[in-house]
């Protein structure tokens, strides 16, 4: 008998076959009187130290197969497995209670659960995952039970489990596991993140697949809709083998616009770019025929550590991400801590809206150190490639002119040095706040780029706390308040001519492309595996017939027309 189930569309893509229902391994810990408290110590040791022997071959392979942002989730994992207060505290209850490891772990590590899963801060939250995860590694070697081995499987099946993990999720075969569902998740958290880069469509977040679903029933997934069917019949099945073969077909005619350029059908040329994180994600870039990166999300080089990287540590990353794309530019902000990202070595008092406070341009004013830090390193880095510097979050021209001022002093200390620094950088912003929006022809006269950051624009804009799923609703990117924005930094841009970007996930939507187009917009920049679908909707649109269609969205009243119009005219 066919089930339909749905959740959470985290990673496109058809998946067909027969399920692997993945089993919670049992890790009740019960409370055990201890005599010999020295020898329970040594086996907690060595519980921690065989964890960490594990995480460490686990990232490794990560870092191989999927680059270094996404094997960055395992040195959380290890930091955890360091922590003196996490260690001492369950040594200190093993003593003082005279109970066993696991027993004293799993109360120790529970309140710190507690504690940071009542954190206000998205950051501090996600935390508590990795301590439970990390956790039940430790668990599992103490009471020698074997954890399901994900890396192990040898057959085709789709996974089915109640969420995984990163540490599961890095595992994953490819050859072998063609997609998952999960009843817990987001398209944000970790696993979808990692799904979406390895290319296996997921569904998450469905609440009761593990229930429904048992081991070798045949299931399609559809990792665009969201929807899972159980047993389907085999009309379905058919049905739906027809479409992976045009998903497939479509792959292979996408990868033949890899070295060609992104023109509208009237001629208008445009730049398609990528957003990376990290210096190994270039490979992918050039695989999926970017012209060039829109954005270098420079905190990933500060994160997930114990200490501040060195001018030298960054040196050597911006320096191999220029050369790797030679004479393609590369957009790299400046460094956007604050909000939803914190440094454990950087003390930040806490604040009651962390999204409105001391983030991005205004926590580097504030700690220049560590601001010119990171432009001695940009500066020097500057000759091995096309760099464009551009610093986030600006809200006034003052803000703008202060951090030229601070580039343009590093520069030249650099120079007096005798250090090589190209005279051919380019100095932008990222358009985040509508005030700058708004503003633009001023600032037009003083940058040389805008990059507009769509996902914080669009929540200052409608006042929503984009983490706030009871107001997820107002994240709305065709509302024609935003279309109007994007227009005035556009126009404000080739007024003064100068070029305008966007960076936000708005700059890869299907639906919004059309429109972008229409707006002017020069450049966008998305994530690799999205290049060459946008590149193929631009090829087959007139630049001449969207002015025209985005003239009509703008005069619109809701987001939801606008949708409908990009729908009904272009079959998107």
């Amino acid at each position: 008998m066919m089930n339909n189930l749905s959740g959470i569309a985290a990673s496109s893509g058809i998946a067909i076959g027969k399920a692997f229902l993945m089993a919670e391994p049992n890790l009740t810990v019960e409370k055990k009187k201890i005599a010999e408290i020295e020898q329970e110590i040594t086996r907690f040791h060595e519980a921690i130290t065989s964890s960490k022997q594990e995480l460490q071959l686990i990232r490794e392979q990560t870092a191989n197969q999927m680059g270094e942002e996404n094997a960055a989730i395992f040195d959380a994992h290890l930091l955890v497995l360091s922590d003196p207060e996490l260690l001492q505290a369950t040594e200190d209850k093993v003593r003082s209670d005279e109970v066993n490891a696991e027993f004293a772990l799993q109360e120790i590590s529970q309140t710190f659960v507690v504690m940071f899963e009542q954190m206000d801060n998205e950051y501090m939250r996600e935390r508590a995952a990795d301590i439970q995860d990390v956790t039940k590694r430790v668990l599992s070697k103490l009471l020698n039970i074997e954890t399901s081995k994900i890396s192990a499987i040898e057959e085709e099946v789709i996974i089915i489990s109640n969420d995984l993990v990163p540490s599961d999720t890095a595992q994953l075969n490819r050859q072998f596991v063609k997609g998952f569902i999960t009843d817990m998740g987001g398209r944000t958290s970790h696993s979808a993140i990692m799904a979406r880069s390895m290319e296996i469509p997921a569904v998450v977040g469905t609440q009761n697949a593990t229930a429904i679903i048992k081991s070798n029933d045949f299931l399609i997934i559809d990792g665009d809709s969201g929807e899972v069917f159980v047993n389907p019949t085999e009309d379905m099945i058919k049905a739906y083998e027809q479409k992976q073969l045009g998903l497939e077909s479509q792959k292979r005619q996408l990868a033949e616009l890899k070295d060609k350029k992104t023109v509208t059908l009237d001629g208008r040329q445009v730049e398609i770019a990528s957003n990376i994180g990290t210096p190994q994600e270039v490979e992918n870039v050039l695989a999926n025929g970017g012209e060039g990166i829109g954005l270098y999300r420079t905190e990933f080089l500060y994160m997930e550590r114990e200490t501040m990287p060195t001018e030298e540590e960054q040196f050597q990353a911006y320096k191999q991400v220029l050369e790797k794309m030679g004479e393609r530019p590369v957009v790299v902000r400046t460094l956007d801590i604050g909000g939803d990202k914190q440094l454990p070595y950087l003390s930040m008092p806490e604040e009651m809206n962390p999204f409105l406070g001391v983030r991005a341009i205004r926590l580097c004013l504030e700690e220049q150190e560590i601001f010119r830090t990171q432009l001695r390193a940009l500066l020097r880095a500057s000759c091995f490639g096309n760099l464009k510097i551009m610093f986030p979050m600006i809200a006034t021209i003052e803000e703008f002119r202060e951090a030229k001022k601070i580039l343009l002093e590093e520069k030249k200390t650099l120079k007096l040095e005798g250090v090589s620094v190209s005279e051919e950088i380019e100095i932008g912003i990222m358009v985040e706040t509508p005030s700058t929006a708004v503003l633009a022809d001023q600032y037009a006269k003083e940058v040389d780029f805008f990059s507009i950051g769509t996902n914080d624009l669009i929540q200052y804009t409608m006042a929503a706390d984009r983490m706030n799923e009871r107001v997820s609703y107002l994240y709305q990117p065709y509302n024609p308040a935003i279309l109007r924005l994007v227009k005035m930094v556009v126009d404000a841009a080739h007024a003064e001519g100068k070029w305008a970007g966007m960076c936000g996930e708005m700059a890869g939507d299907a639906t919004a492309i059309p429109l972008l187009i229409g707006l002017g917009l020069d450049e966008f920049s998305m994530s690799a595996p999205s290049m060459l679908k946008a590149r193929s909707q631009i090829n087959q649109l007139s630049h001449h017939e969207m002015e025209r269609f985005a003239e009509q969205a703008l005069n619109m009243q809701t987001a939801e027309q606008v949708k409908q119009l990009v729908e009904e005219k272009l079959q998107v």
